[in-house]
C-alpha cells in the first residue's frame, strides 16, 4: 500500500505546527491531524485486506457488546451446531456448539499500533515522512487482522462436517493442482448446501463457491493450463489438452481470472511450508503434512464469516496524539486501534483442497 498526503499551503502549516516548541500549539496540531487520520487509516485497511471479501462487517457502538441473532441461519429444528470464533488477538480460534435459536454473543479485541518521527521533520513540513508513518500504522495492523482473520476461516475448513461429510478434500499424492480438484471442490460446495428441505437451495441462501485462495505456485499450475496437457480426472487418466480457444484465452490473461466461474485469488500466505499452510496444518486433524499445499474455496453469497467492527466517531480505526513524548525527546506520535470480533456462523461456507502439490 502507499499513502500520499497532499501538499498543499494547510497541510503544510499544520504539519509544522505540530513540530512546534509551543506545546499548547503542538498538541492541538497533533489532535487535528489524528482526528483526520482515523477515517483514512481505516478505508486503507479495508482495501488491502485480502480477507475484506469473505467478511460481512456488522458495526457496533463502541464499549457495546456485539451479538448476533442465530435464527436469521439457522431454524430451531437444527438444534445445535458449532460456530467458530476468534476470542483472543493472535491466539487460536474456538469452536463451540450453540442452540439454533439463541443469541451468540461475541468477544472483541483490539488491535493497535504506534508511530513516532522526530519532530525536525514535521517543521520542514515533510509530508512524505508523516506519509511513511500512516502507512506503518496502517500495515501493522492489517498484518494482525488478517492473521486472526484467516484463523478464523481455516479453522472452520479444518474442523467443519456437514452430515458427516468433512469440508475437506485430500488430493491424495500429485505432482500439480489439477482441474480436476476444483471441479471436486464445486461438487463438494453443493453437497454441503442443501436446503432446510435437504434439496436444492435458493440462490440467495448459496450459490456454490464464489471465490478460490491459491498460492503462487497453485496459479503457476493454472497459467500452465495454457500450453500444457491437463489430466483428465484425479485418478490418473491420460491428460488432455484444453480446447483452443480456452488455451488462447488464458495466454492473453496471462492465467485466469477466474475459473468455471469461480474467482481466483493469489495469497503469498498459501503455499508449502507458509504462514497459512502452517497455521492449518497446527489446526487440522487431517493427512495434512508439511510441504503440502492447500487451496481455499469459500461461498461468499452465504454471509458466514461476520467481522463485528466497533465505530467511534464515524470511523471504524480510532487515531489520538501520543501523550508519552516529553519535550526534551523532540518527538511526535500517534497511536491508533480497531476493536473487532470475527467468527463464522455457517462451516459449509468454507471447503480446502489439499496435496503435495508444486
Amino acid at each position: 500500500m502507499r499513502i500520499t498526503l497532499k501538499n498543499t499551503p494547510e497541510q503544510e502549516a499544520l504539519v509544522k505546527a505540530m513540530g512546534s516548541n509551543n506545546a499548547v500549539e503542538a498538541r492541538e496540531a497533533q489532535e487535528a491531524f489524528a482526528a483526520f487520520l482515523g477515517p483514512v487509516v481505516a478505508q486503507v485497511i479495508n482495501q488491502a485486506a485480502t480477507a475484506g471479501s469473505v467478511y460481512v462487517d456488522a458495526p457496533y457502538d463502541a464499549d457495546d457488546s456485539p451479538s448476533f441473532p442465530l435464527d436469521l441461519y439457522y431454524n430451531e429444528s437444527d438444534n445445535y451446531f458449532t460456530v467458530f470464533s476468534q476470542n483472543i488477538a493472535g491466539g487460536l480460534p474456538s469452536s463451540q456448539d450453540v442452540f439454533a435459536g439463541q443469541e451468540l454473543k461475541m468477544a472483541p479485541y483490539r488491535l493497535d499500533s504506534a508511530v513516532s518521527f522526530l519532530k525536525k521533520y514535521a517543521r520542514r513540513g515533510r509530508l512524505d515522512v508523516l506519509a511513511k508513518a500512516v502507512e506503518r500504522m496502517a500495515q501493522e495492523v492489517l498484518v494482525k487482522q488478517e492473521r486472526n482473520a484467516w484463523a478464523v476461516i481455516l479453522k472452520a475448513a479444518a474442523e467443519g462436517s456437514t452430515n458427516s461429510t468433512s469440508h475437506v478434500i485430500d488430493t491424495g499424492a500429485g505432482t500439480s493442482f489439477e482441474l480436476d480438484f476444483l471441479n471436486q471442490m464445486m461438487t463438494r460446495m453443493r453437497r454441503l448446501n442443501q436446503s432446510f428441505a435437504n434439496g436444492t437451495p435458493a440462490d440467495g441462501f448459496s450459490r456454490g463457491l464464489t471465490d478460490l485462495y491459491v498460492s503462487p505456485e497453485v496459479m503457476e499450475n493454472i497459467r500452465s493450463f495454457s500450453y500444457q496437457a491437463l489430466g483428465g480426472a484425479s485418478d490418473g487418466a491420460a491428460k488432455t489438452d484444453l480446447p483452443d480457444t480456452v488455451r488462447t484465452q488464458l495466454y492473453q490473461a496471462a492465467g485466469a481470472g477466474s475459473i468455471f466461474g469461480v474467482n481466483l485469488v493469489e495469497l503469498i500466505e498459501l503455499g508449502p511450508d507458509k504462514k497459512y499452510a502452517t497455521l492449518f496444518n497446527t489446526l487440522s486433524g487431517s493427512a495434512f503434512t508439511t510441504g503440502d499445499d492447500l487451496a481455499v474455496g469459500i461461498d461468499a453469497s452465504k454471509g458466514a464469516f461476520i467481522r463485528a467492527i466497533a465505530e467511534q466517531d464515524n470511523s471504524t480505526f480510532t487515531a489520538l496524539a501520543d501523550d508519552q513524548f516529553s519535550a526534551r525527546s523532540e518527538k511526535v506520535g500517534f497511536y491508533g486501534h480497531v476493536e473487532e470480533a470475527r467468527v463464522c456462523v455457517d462451516a459449509r461456507a468454507v471447503v480446502v483442497s489439499f496435496g503435495p502439490w508444486n
